[in-house]
């Protein structure tokens, strides 16, 4: 499939111009006609120029979101249930979406569908956008011959995902707004405000207060320092992502994450309401424990309880039992261990997961409710004790000022 440039009028007779992915010319002119415009020049991209605007449109190619996955979930069931070709389902939502990445995506999943691949094998091949328990519930969509519902099913799960992570971004907006402000405060204390004070002071020639000295001392290292610390800051970041990027790294990471005090308890639920979810619906869809695993491990998005999960693979490779794997990674409560003991005793261990999956959401929700209200006196705190040290630093030198100046 090879990129075009074109120079087309709309209905009013405005010039438009834009670029457009399509196998010829005259696919992209059907393209404008359908859309109501008249092409005027349609000019392939070729040569050097073409690879590296290329490179640099997919370094600044904008993130597919959970909202545009689950419309694509819920089009892609509407278009099957109503019969329509899958290729021609694509080729009509590759052209209607907005989102550049999705749409290319679509239509190099498109490509591999004629060229005779499965639909999952052509979704599995861009494990940025679709994550590996979309393309396994299609495989067996595609094997029983029940894709449509295979993508429903899709759909509710990241929708129930939506609404989890906008929680936990509800609940942590409030505290993050204000420790941001404070600090940005307080730079700008530091940089203008107390040198000013600095100034008098040391005119005064007077015995300052420690609290004074300490204020000072910190304002100048910040204003002859600033450029380092700028420095540091960006590099520390850029260390801290390098260091994300390795599997010991993200894990420890994600390790210490769920020990967070008060949030931690939060996202240890949520990942483990994602994995109970996921195993339910790989487990109900027919896919053998091992291999679901496997697929849930690559959906948690935390390394450490993906470990866990593998070790749980690891055991039921070795004949050991759904229980005592759960058990011996020690992240679930007793309740939920003996939900998992009971369905796997009565083979209904799908449906027993997706009770748990609804225990912990339940656990969520009522954490998230109660975490801003956790975070307030904490975050009161730390504003009281910085104004304190502000006050006094600034302040309790001017109180003694009559007595400085006598």
């Amino acid at each position: 499939m090879a990129t075009f440039v074109y120079k087309a009028r709309n209905r009013r007779g405005e010039a438009i111009n834009g670029t457009m992915e399509a196998e010829t010319a005259e696919r992209v002119a059907e393209q404008l006609f359908h859309t109501g415009s008249t092409p005027v020049d349609i000019q392939e991209v070729t040569g050097k120029a073409s690879v590296g605007d290329n490179a640099l449109s997919a370094f600044f190619q904008p993130k597919v979101t959970l909202d545009e996955l689950i419309m694509f979930c819920r089009q892609m069931r509407t278009l099957l249930k109503a019969g329509i070709p899958i290729l021609r389902g694509l080729t009509g939502l590759a052209d209607s979406i907005e989102n550049v990445t999705l749409a290319r995506a679509l239509r190099d999943i498109h490509d591999q569908l004629e060229a005779g691949r499965e639909l999952n094998t052509a979704l599995a091949s861009h494990p940025k956008i679709f994550m590996p328990l979309m393309s396994a519930l299609v495989r067996v969509g595609e094997s029983t011959g029940n894709l449509d519902q295979s993508f429903e099913i899709l759909a509710r799960y990241l929708e129930k995902e939506k609404v989890t992570q906008q929680r936990i971004k509800s609940a942590l907006r409030y505290p993050m707004i204000v420790i941001g402000a404070v600090v940005v405060a307080m730079i700008i204390i530091n940089i203008y405000v107390v040198p000013s004070f600095a100034g008098v002071f040391q005119q005064l020639g007077a015995d300052l207060p420690v609290m004074t000295q300490i204020l000072m001392a910190t304002s100048s290292f910040m204003v002859n320092w600033w450029q380092w610390m700028l420095v540091g800051l960006v590099a520390g970041v850029f260390a801290l992502k390098m260091w994300l990027a390795t599997s010991e790294g993200r894990y420890l990471w994600d390790k210490y994450l769920l020990k967070l005090p008060l949030v931690g308890q939060v996202l240890k639920k949520a990942t483990l309401s994602r994995f109970a979810q996921s195993l339910s619906l790989i487990v109900k869809a027919g896919v053998p424990m091992v291999q679901g695993l496997t697929i849930v491990s690559a959906v948690v998005n935390n390394e450490f309880v993906a470990e866990r999960v593998r070790s749980m693979r690891d055991g039921i490779e070795k004949g050991d039992t759904i229980f005592r794997t759960a058990l011996t990674t020690g992240l679930f409560t007793p309740l939920v261990l003996q939900m998992i003991a009971v369905g796997e005793e009565t083979g209904e261990i799908d449906t027993l997961l997706m009770e748990t999956a609804n225990h912990y959401d339940d656990e969520v929700s009522y954490a998230l409710e109660n975490l801003s209200a956790a975070i307030e006196p904490i975050v009161i705190s730390i504003l009281g004790i910085m104004v304190t040290i502000l006050a006094l630093g600034v302040f309790l030198p001017m109180w003694n000022l009559s007595g400085v100046a006598g």
